[in-house]
């Protein structure tokens, strides 16, 4: 069994000469908290001598309106990682098929409730691309497959043409299909790779989204998943009926509402990204991965400095960067960074340079 650590740990240690931490490691949106959010929570305050609405209608219509998706397959979450913890408890497959390297919450979930863990290894050399056709086979004795699109943390992302032909195959086979789509709000195209919309036709797919990191909300949690009619109704009855809290459904309805901050946050993860990837790729004897989203993932092999070493070293500049080691598929030579504002991205860069120098 694998260790399970996070990113945006920022509790375990001081940042030196008493400053905050500048965090690399958790990818959340650089553009902050949205004004809107903030008003309503202090709008709401009050509100909190009340409980939440166990149905939180006003968060799901909000949800609905966004993503054009109807209400009854919404599920509201403490937090995406809740609803896949939710998941596995309610429909207890017996095997899970994950993608290796991928997010590490799907293992421990998936062992939560007892299942055995299988894994579809991708190739560093390759680009960590999945090849479709072999994950099928690889699924068929499956009950379970897990995928991020985009990826974590390899950022690889598929369109919803590239996964419609497996989806069809799991739903032939009745196998539990589980696509993770927390990063996408960040892409101007989303369009292109959401499968929310094949929820309605397919008995066995089921969507999970975050709104924590693209709100800047990671301390609020707040999710929600997409999912068959049936299976919400057992979700719903499966979990803790306020396990939303009152400030975060008003402040997930006001962020959705905010078309300003969301237009503004993607042009700023689309110009900051292709910035840190070409300032990056300029630093000798590292290798980049092409960012999809707002994270970038980083192999250190020629550098001498394994990923422990160099995140260390970087906590000196008062910089967290995410050690990747503990990945499965991946080997104690690969870090992450996320992406930040200018000011902040070249921090990163010049602080790398020295450490590597």
């Amino acid at each position: 069994m694998h260790t399970y650590e996070h990113g945006g740990n920022v509790y375990d240690e001081d940042a030196p000469d008493g400053e905050r931490w500048l965090d690399f490691s958790a990818n959340i949106c650089p553009s902050g908290i949205p004004e809107s959010v903030l008003d309503a929570i202090e709008q709401h305050i009050p509100d909190l001598e009340n409980y939440p609405d166990p149905n939180a209608r006003k968060l799901k219509k909000a949800i609905a309106l966004e993503y054009d998706i109807p209400e009854a397959e919404i599920v509201p979450g403490n937090g995406a990682t809740e609803l896949l913890y939710l998941f596995f408890h309610v429909v207890r497959p017996a095997s899970v098929l994950l993608v290796a390297p991928s997010f590490s919450e799907y293992e421990r979930a998936a062992r939560a409730c007892g299942a055995d863990i299988e894994y579809y290894g991708l190739d560093a050399e390759e680009g960590f691309k999945i090849d479709f056709k072999d994950l099928a086979e690889d699924m068929e004795d499956e009950a379970c497959l897990v995928l991020g699109n985009p990826n974590n943390p390899t950022g690889n992302i598929y369109t919803a043409e590239e996964l419609h032909p497996l989806i069809d195959i799991a739903e032939e086979r009745g196998t539990w299909l589980l696509i993770d789509e927390s990063f996408l709000d960040f892409r101007e195209d989303a369009s292109l790779y959401t499968v929310k919309d094949m929820v309605a036709e397919h008995s066995h797919l089921i969507v999970i989204q975050s709104l924590t990191k693209f709100y800047a909300i990671p301390g609020l949690r707040l999710g929600f998943a997409v999912m068959p009619t049936a299976l919400a109704d057992e979700m719903c009855f499966g979990k803790d009926p306020w396990n939303v809290n009152l400030l975060a459904q008003v402040a997930g309805a006001a962020a959705l509402a905010d078309k300003e901050y969301q237009t503004s946050s993607k042009e700023l993860i689309a110009r900051e990204g292709a910035f840190l990837y070409r300032e990056l790729s300029s630093i000798d004897n590292i290798r980049v991965m092409v960012p999809t989203v707002n994270f970038i993932l980083i192999d250190l092999h020629d550098t001498d400095m394994p990923a422990e070493s160099f995140a260390n070293a970087m906590k000196s500049y008062g910089i967290l960067v995410r050690d990747c080691s503990n990945f499965p598929g991946l080997d104690r030579w690969h870090i992450r960074v996320a992406v930040k504002r200018r000011t902040d991205n070249l921090k990163l860069i010049a602080a790398m340079k020295e450490v590597l120098a």
